[in-house]
């Protein structure tokens, strides 16, 4: 038995829906696992739901570089 985590990996929801087949959902590690090996090898996978950070514009005022007396 393992005695680190494997890393989790963030897929798009659409690939794990196609992978369906070949993957069973662990509910011990909250992530989807290969069938039959699943317990001891393979990828650790999750639902990517991360939000993907935009850059926005900013209309504020710009203090970088200015240093108080």
């Amino acid at each position: 038995m393992r005695s680190v985590a494997r890393p989790r990996r963030y897929m798009p929801r659409h690939r794990l829906l196609i992978l369906r087949p070949l993957l069973r959902y662990s509910i011990t590690r909250e992530a989807f696992v290969l069938r039959v090996i699943g317990n001891s090898a393979g990828p650790v996978l999750r639902a990517d739901r991360r939000r993907r950070l935009r850059r926005q514009r900013f209309d504020g005022i710009d203090r970088r570089g200015v240093s108080s007396a």
